[in-house]
């Protein structure tokens, strides 16, 4: 697949045994000779021994760096002490950046890429569905603060993504399902066709498909409307781009409520689903039966819908203040009339999201 963008394009290859041939493609796209491969502790020692080999055998230098796993990985003194490691390593402007993790080091690497000699290219290797289908396109770039989620970054789009399918039998139930968050977000907003054919899937038969054409055309689906929203916004000045945040103002909350530890991103963003169709009834005049089948369809796919009862409300609500899409003071919230579209909304109050929230 080609993305275009108004002032970048890169290829995105989705298919099996591709690990295997990073080097290959590497080399096809990208003049350098030297590279950083960023990753986690529990990546790493999975998948980063075929990237080296397949890097060596395509006559590039490489490093390995590793960082711990999990969302607490992703600060700024993270990629200070990753860029540190480059320079040691002699890495320089014309060296790259290859990201082999789910969104995470997705986000990590490539910051570094975008901010080492003020921006080498970056590869995306992602590892889990969830980054496959969203994280690795578009080219946002970010570390956590104390504050909040992603409140420092830079757009960095991507010069090659690798997708091989082959990763994904590797992932625990959990892992795999919380792709899912971010693919009904899709069909909610821009398809409501691909809403129809989740309705009749299973999470299960997709995993047991994890080679098949089933799930690759599910994959490239979901990238088509990524990149299709990206490249009418690609700077998020319009708001055309702001229509992927649907679920995730609550969502990005839930997450730091919850000390990034409780809920995987997915399982954040199905929760800031579940809370954004009730805003929508309420606000857009979402059919109270698309409510339900949006809500439905995240349960059986292995995603939540409702908030342990002893989950703080408060903790989430103190947390929603801190989220980058409230533009001086005022609420940019994504709704949605009906499935397949979406629009910004300058209605939504902190009331609306107050009782979403308790509602969960």
């Amino acid at each position: 697949m080609q993305i275009r963008g108004t002032t970048h394009r890169y290829r995105v290859l989705v298919d099996g045994g591709l690990l295997q041939e990073v080097g290959t493609y590497a080399r096809k796209h990208l003049g350098r000779e030297t590279c950083a491969i960023i990753s986690d502790s529990n990546v790493a020692s999975l998948f980063a021994s075929r990237v080296k080999q397949s890097l060596n055998s395509a006559g590039f230098r490489q490093t390995l760096i590793t960082i711990p796993a999990g969302e607490k990985s992703k600060t700024l003194k993270e990629a200070g002490t990753i860029c540190d490691q480059m320079i040691a390593a002699g890495l320089d402007r014309q060296s790259f950046v290859v990201g082999l993790g789910g969104g995470m080091i997705g986000d990590v690497s490539g910051f570094v890429a975008g901010i080492y000699h003020r921006g080498i290219p970056h590869v995306q290797i992602p590892t889990t569905l969830l980054a496959m289908v969203d994280s690795s396109i578009g080219g946002k770039t970010a570390v956590d603060t104390r504050a909040g989620k992603n409140l420092i970054g830079a757009f960095h789009q991507p010069s090659l993504v690798i997708d091989d399918l082959d990763v994904l039998k590797t992932l625990p139930r959990r892992q795999f399902n919380q792709g899912f968050a971010e693919i009904i977000k899709h069909a909610v907003i821009a398809d409501a066709k691909m809403f129809r054919t989740l309705k009749v899937a299973h999470a299960s038969g997709l995993r047991r498909a994890s080679g098949t054409h089933a799930l690759q055309s599910l994959i490239k689906r979901n990238i088509e409307i990524k990149s299709r929203i990206v490249a009418k916004d690609e700077w998020d000045r319009t708001g055309q781009r702001a229509l992927l945040n649907f679920g995730h103002t609550v969502g990005h909350a839930i997450e730091r409520a919850g000390d990034y530890r409780k809920f995987l991103h997915g399982e954040a963003v199905s929760l800031g689903i579940a809370a954004a169709c009730a805003i929508s009834v309420k606000r857009a005049g979402l059919p109270a039966d698309q409510h339900d089948a949006i809500v439905d369809l995240l349960a059986r796919l292995g995603l939540p819908t409702r908030l342990p009862r002893n989950f703080s409300r408060k903790r989430i609500l103190d947390a929603v203040k801190f989220d980058k899409k409230f533009e001086g003071g005022k609420i940019r919230f994504v709704v949605t009339p009906h499935i397949g579209a979406a629009y910004l909304s300058n209605k939504v109050t902190i009331d609306d999201i107050r009782e979403a929230v308790c509602a969960l």
